[in-house]
């Protein structure tokens, strides 16, 4: 099958919101793959003329692709993600027993729910970039064996009848042969969907080094992959080569996600210091964007994914959103739910213990700054009366402050002053684990010396976090605590959140609060 060559299309200017042009530099992308070595190579290697183009132009502070230039795809599939297609079928396969039997329906539906919850923790409902199902074969088969065989050994519990048993586990087991049919379908609607340009990801290259050009051609002549190749940015170096499609710096990477509709980052090689680096990764809207990073040492063996012959991994979201959000915040719900009902008795002696040493006023409100850089007020319980609101706004400890009482300064070591924050929690203002919140004056005062501290409104704050677990409170530096935010938020996990509510308890009957 012949293909066309690749040459220059026609630049066609289209003023963006900040008044700069957007130069159509892609070319139309081929349909199919092709065969022959000889024309493939001629149509890689850009021609004279398109060498110049590729180069910064006079007066523009960066040049690109449109987004869906030659394409199928359109605005309307960005959306679109393989565990949509995925994750329906294995649960309309797993529930297909009850069409049968459903004298087995509680099973059935527990063999369903836990099925899911490991497929998901096993990473089978995460993006692939190579689809085929002989690489998740032994995934998928080791995960059914040991959900079925948990299911089996609870019925076992229950039930004492063999033929019960049996019948449950022949269900079972035409349930887990249809999961891997509807594996091997999804697979495949998947990769024709690629293929035929249905749905694709615009994705831009982090490096101009020989991996990521690499990288890009791969893109650019296997659709199979799902992405569309925008351009690669990296830092100014007079190094860089005149004919890699550099479309801008890292410092714009925030305006050309936005300018190119881009769903996918893949680092690879930039000229930058991965310090700098993960900073601008973790600015909106680039936090928003699938991240992917090809390994320096290729030998690793790392188990990820892979973009032709050169491996990829996955990097953790920057931010908490889709499942893992809805996750987290049902959870904190939850929790806050059950802690005001069991804890109420506490709650009201602990009311009337501040009502006799102070009177009227049990509670304390005070304007924090919540997620996005929203203000909330905060519900403690008071432990002494400040001057006046500038007092209260920009007094940073009042750790040893002798117009705080006995009562007062219990409440605080034993943290019991912060229970009504669960009300917050509840309402959606903070959650149980995250950053603690602070006072705007303090939040304006530290983003402008430590640039990742903004970073931690990423999340919800949180009525206790990892860095004051791990003894950041009081007078310990900002940097640190920031950094300790900014690495919960990316390795997010229940579990995470668990350890951090197991140690806050170990430091509450240590006496370790403030």
């Amino acid at each position: 099958m012949s293909r066309q060559p690749v040459v220059g299309c026609p630049a066609t200017s289209v003023p963006d919101d900040a008044g700069m042009s957007i130069l159509d530099q892609q070319p139309p992308e081929p349909e199919h793959e092709s065969h022959d070595p000889q024309v493939t190579e001629a149509a890689e290697a850009p021609p004279a003329s398109a060498a110049t183009e590729t180069g910064p132009r006079p007066g523009l502070d960066v040049t690109t692709v449109l987004p869906y230039a030659g394409s199928r795809a359109s605005a309307r599939t960005r959306g679109l993600r393989a565990w949509m297609l995925t994750a329906p079928v294995d649960v309309a396969a797993l529930l297909s027993p009850l069409a049968v039997a459903p004298q087995y329906w509680r099973g059935t539906l527990v063999m369903t729910a836990l099925t899911v919850a490991v497929f998901a923790a096993g990473g089978l409902y995460r993006a692939r970039r190579h689809v085929s199902i002989l690489d998740e074969l032994p995934s998928l088969c080791g995960r059914l064996l040991a959900s079925s065989a948990i299911v089996v050994i609870l019925a076992a519990l229950r039930h004492d009848s063999p033929q019960y048993l049996v019948g449950f586990i022949r269900g079972m087991a035409i349930a887990a042969v249809l999961v891997l049919a509807g594996r091997l379908l999804t697979r495949e609607i998947a990769t024709l969907a690629r293929r035929r340009r249905w749905v694709e990801h615009n994705a831009i290259i982090i490096g101009s080094g020989p991996t990521a050009v690499e990288l890009a051609r791969l893109l650019r002549r296997y659709p199979r992959y799902g992405l569309r190749f925008v351009g690669h940015v990296d830092s100014p170096s007079p190094a860089t080569s005149s004919t890699v499609p550099v479309i801008g710096t890292l410092d714009q990477l925030g305006h050309l996600v936005r300018l190119t509709e881009c769903d996918v980052l893949i680092i690879a090689d930039p000229d930058c210091p991965e310090l700098v680096l993960m900073e601008i990764l973790r600015q909106p809207p680039v936090a928003t964007c699938d991240l992917w990073a090809a390994p320096r040492l290729w030998g690793s063996r790392s188990h990820g994914d892979h973009i032709g012959a050169i491996p990829i991994v996955k990097v953790s979201d920057t931010i908490l959103s889709g499942p893992h959000w809805a996750l987290k915040r049902a959870s904190d719900a939850l929790f806050a739910g059950s802690a005001l009902l069991l804890l109420s008795p506490l709650l009201l002696l602990c009311a009337s213990l501040v009502f006799v040493d102070g009177g009227r006023g049990v509670f304390f409100r005070q304007e924090r700054i919540g997620r996005h850089g929203q203000p909330f007020d905060i519900i403690k319980f008071r432990t002494m009366r400040p001057l006046d609101e500038q007092e209260s706004q920009t007094n940073w400890s009042i750790a040893h402050d002798r117009r705080v009482s006995p009562i007062g300064r219990f409440l605080r070591r034993t943290s019991l002053d912060e229970l009504p924050q669960l009300w917050n929690i509840l309402k959606g203002d903070m959650s149980v684990v995250g950053p603690r919140p602070e006072r705007p004056y303090f939040v304006e005062k530290f983003s402008a010396e430590y640039p990742s501290y903004a970073m931690r409104h990423r999340v919800p704050v949180g009525l206790t976090g990892l860095a004051q677990v791990s003894g950041l409170r009081g007078d310990t530096p900002i940097s640190d605590r920031a950094r300790f935010d900014n690495y919960y938020i990316e390795n997010w996990s229940l579990w995470l959140d668990t350890k951090v509510l197991l140690r806050t308890v170990a430091e509450v009957f240590r006496g370790g609060g403030r």
